[in-house]
């Protein structure tokens, strides 16, 4: 009779090993967005599994491995990576980061039609292994590619999702409560629509403890108030561009926040946050347009959208995000969903 290894000699099997990852996430793309929402989702512990995907074998390897000697660390999570997609079968989210930067005098146009050519190899492989995920787009431009990633998946608008403003809506706090002097997250208000130059301010909720800042100033947001609260929209606009002129991009903020949003899918929280959605029929537009509004998540993705009691400028700025999306949306060239079908038998 042969001895027993180590593994038999310290332990007695008694049960059936369960191989399925109930709280499977995968991340398309380990660049420095990707591993930052990797690593906080698995620092968080709010995955069973995770799964990582990107075309450069060697990168996501050394990836894997950096983050699975963290495991002595942290909770228990199942780290796995891949160039071929089988390896995120089951997943129950599915973030995109991978896209191509824009270059230098290229207009957003041009850059959201190569995404499209890049999301045509990608949102098909994640559909045809996990059907039932929910898609959360963080690639940007990110309002049009959530559209772009609806459009090929087929998958209904309730199961896509655009990270959209829910960062700027966390920067815009965190600078109001840097002038007031207090926690962000004792500070509320919202920014909505585009994420981008065309973004809108919601400066009529804006409160602290339930005490409108409107109230207490009605000039607050404007451009003539004496406060100057207006900079602060402007500086969440421009953050973006500095952090990338400071450093070369943006991560850690945007890892946080897409964690954020995992959590309350995966836990079924129905929390409330700015995300990018379907907004044909809200506020009068009939545009097929995702942008952000406030959206309660829950396990099969955005449950409800909020309806603000916006004022008329609010309102008007909001149909101008929209307006601008749309336009750019309607010379977009997409496959239709038949032929990303077809094309998804490759590995």
């Amino acid at each position: 009779m042969e001895p027993k290894c180590i593994k038999e000699q310290l332990m007695l099997q008694t049960g059936e090993l369960c191989i399925d990852s109930p709280n499977k996430v995968t991340i398309v793309g380990v660049g420095q967005v990707g591993m930052a929402c990797a690593f906080s989702i698995v620092q968080q512990g709010l995955a069973s599994e995770v799964a990582l995907v990107d075309v450069i074998a060697d990168k996501i390897r050394g990836e894997m491995m950096d983050l699975q000697h963290g495991m002595a660390f942290m909770k228990k999570v199942k780290i796995i990576a891949d160039t071929d997609y089988k390896v995120t079968s089951g997943s129950r989210i599915c973030i995109v980061t991978a896209g191509a930067r824009q270059k230098e005098g290229e207009s957003r146009l041009n850059l959201v039609q190569r995404n499209v050519e890049i999301f045509k190899g990608i949102i098909p492989k994640l559909v045809r292994y996990s059907p039932d995920t929910i898609l959360l787009i963080v690639s940007n431009p990110v309002d049009l590619l959530t559209y772009v990633a609806w459009k090929i998946s087929g998958l209904p608008a309730h199961r896509v999702i655009g990270s959209g403003t829910n960062l700027d809506s966390a920067r815009f706090r965190f600078l109001m409560g840097e002038k007031l002097g207090i926690a962000p997250s004792s500070c509320h208000g919202w920014i909505i629509g585009e994420h981008g130059d065309s973004s809108v301010p919601v400066w009529s909720g804006v409160n602290v403890a339930g005490t409108y800042l409107q109230k207490l100033n009605p000039k607050v947001g404007t451009p003539d108030d004496p406060e100057g609260w207006e900079k602060i929209h402007r500086d969440v606009v421009d953050s973006a561009y500095e952090i990338i002129r400071l450093k070369g991009y943006t991560s850690w903020a945007i890892g946080l926040s897409v964690a954020t949003l995992v959590t309350a899918l995966l836990r079924n929280q129905h929390n409330v946050f700015a995300v990018s959605t379907l907004v044909k029929g809200m506020y009068g537009t009939e545009d097929e347009v995702f942008i952000s509004l406030p959206c309660s998540l829950g396990s099969l993705g955005i449950v409800h959208v909020l309806h603000q009691h916006l004022t008329e400028d609010e309102k008007a700025k909001l149909l101008n995000s929209i307006k601008i999306l749309a336009a750019l949306q309607k010379d977009l060239k997409l496959p239709n969903i038949a032929e990303t079908v077809i094309s998804s038998s490759w590995r």
